[in-house]
């Protein structure tokens, strides 16, 4: 039996491209003792994956030569592990290839009430963990509170604002594209958003901010990072989770100014979602029925079959996605 796989061919300098990657065939390894396996369904693609190519991830590195890592929802084919059957669905860990073999240590079997499955890889996965547990724990909001959240459309960014709004909050988005604008506010029910295309970050929060800035959820860093801590407002909440602004640089960008976190009195906090997994149920339990209701709306940008892998991760490095990147194997 043959599978396929995309490998890392070589290393990116700046922005990643497709031409950095390799779609191969190969024999399928042999299932031994305690292993399963799997046919991937759905491949999740996310920016923290740049950091693996460039070395810089505490989940690990990618060498040239490697298949790239990431989660999977997958349907067990082949078991010789007694804890799991044939077309058993799970999460987990099963790489950018149409199937795994592997000892499935840390995999999570699905509940047949999620549907689409997908939904694992996103709102209800690592990203909407993420959001959850940035939001709830390190962020505290209160109802009345003004939160600016950048990569507003993202997996990540677009579940923190409808969140935030369910507890009362104020949010305003950071979009780079007048449709990802439209559909936070329309659907996702946003107060504002900043299309930082069409103006200034800065603009836009003496805007929509007079009174400043009491949460900042940031994915991004760079520059909007630094344009919103000059418009905090006292005793705000900062939570830091993504890079995007420097994932493709070789370059380290200068912090920001201590001075805004003091003329604030700010609270500053890192975000790395492993350290959250012991709150997926609650969050599970909270998000599935919001879902289902319409209270929390959520985007997908899916495509079609394993070659199309590193198109869509160069589209998702360069901001052109919209929504959770998929791969639909």
């Amino acid at each position: 039996m043959l599978i396929k796989q995309v490998i890392l061919k070589k290393r990116p300098e700046a922005v990643p491209s497709a031409d950095n990657f390799e779609v191969i065939t190969r024999e399928m390894p042999q299932v031994h003792y305690g292993e399963i396996l799997c046919r991937n369904l759905f491949l999740s693609l996310d920016p923290y994956m740049r950091s693996q190519i460039a070395g810089r991830h505490i989940s690990g590195t990618i060498n040239v030569g490697d298949v790239l890592q990431g989660e999977t929802v997958c349907e067990v084919i082949k078991s010789k592990n007694d804890d799991y059957a044939i077309g058993d669905k799970l999460l987990l860990q099963g790489g950018w290839q149409t199937h795994c073999v592997l000892s499935p240590k840390g995999a999570r079997k699905l509940d047949s009430c999620i549907e689409p499955a997908s939904l694992v890889l996103g709102i209800l996965g690592m990203p909407g963990l993420t959001a959850y547990a940035g939001l709830k724990y390190l962020a505290e909001p209160k109802a009345g509170d003004t939160i600016v959240v950048s990569a507003a459309s993202g997996a990540v960014g677009s579940v923190v604002g409808q969140y935030a709004k369910l507890l009362g909050c104020r949010v305003i988005g950071i979009a780079g594209a007048e449709h990802k604008s439209a559909w936070l506010t329309d659907v996702a029910k946003f107060d504002a958003c900043i299309n930082y295309k069409q103006e200034s970050v800065a603009d836009g929060l003496d805007r929509l901010c007079p009174n400043g800035v009491d949460i900042y959820f940031d994915n991004v860093g760079g520059e909007t990072l630094d344009a919103v801590m000059w418009r905090l407002a006292l005793g705000a909440r900062v939570v830091l989770c993504g890079l995007m602004s420097q994932l493709n640089s070789l370059e380290r960008p200068a912090g920001p100014n201590p001075a805004t976190i003091i003329k604030a009195r700010a609270t500053v906090r890192g975000l790395v979602v492993y350290d959250h997994w012991s709150k997926m149920d609650e969050m599970l339990n909270l998000f599935i029925p919001m879902i289902a209701s319409g209270h929390i709306k959520y985007c997908e940008d899916i495509s079609e079959g394993i070659e199309q892998a590193p198109a869509a991760f160069e589209r998702l490095m360069t901001g052109q996605n919209f929504g959770k990147t998929i791969i639909k194997l």
